[in-house]
């Protein structure tokens, strides 16, 4: 697990690297990340799965910088357009992911913002993460919170958590 652990600390570098500046944009993605990881353990997700969801979380609003460079916004479907390819760049900095590792971190990317038709729990689990983060960040409304957790929210612990920031129920 060693090796893991130096992997994604180098990725998270690397991605402090790549969005040097803009700490609001590092900060969420070290939020997201531990969110992720808290859920992923708690839902039981192997070793394997965990560290690709891991890299996945750090690196999930990598195409902000350059959607709002191409599109004048970073709405999250410019970001699941364009973030992949900022992604696989990033990725080439740091050694120890294999192709099929790094087709799926892009592939959690590109739906990061996609929330219908959820089947696989890294998928789930980097939404809930994601928005346990952009429910504070964005100042989302008691009603927001509560309709997304309906909509998207399968995870218990991610649920619990959800409910405990916010004192819902």
């Amino acid at each position: 697990m060693r090796n893991k652990e130096m992997t994604l600390a180098s990725l998270m570098q690397a991605m402090i690297k790549y969005d040097g500046g803009d700490v609001r944009r590092i900060q969420h993605f070290v939020k997201v990340h531990d969110f992720a990881r808290m859920i992923a353990i708690a839902e039981g997700m192997n070793d394997d799965e965990l560290f690709v969801l891991e890299a996945a979380a750090i690196l999930h609003d990598v195409g902000i910088h350059v959607s709002e460079e191409k599109y004048g916004n970073c709405s999250g479907k410019h970001q699941e357009e364009l973030g992949p390819a900022e992604a696989t760049k990033v990725l080439a900095e740091v050694d120890g992911f294999n192709e099929n590792q790094k087709e799926r971190i892009c592939w959690l990317i590109a739906h990061h913002h996609t929330y219908t038709d959820v089947t696989s729990l890294d998928h789930r689990i980097l939404l809930e993460a994601d928005f346990l983060v952009n429910s504070f960040e964005d100042e989302v409304s008691t009603d927001g919170i509560i309709a997304f957790r309906k909509n998207v929210f399968r995870s218990p612990s991610a649920i619990k958590m959800l409910n405990e920031m916010w004192k819902l129920d």
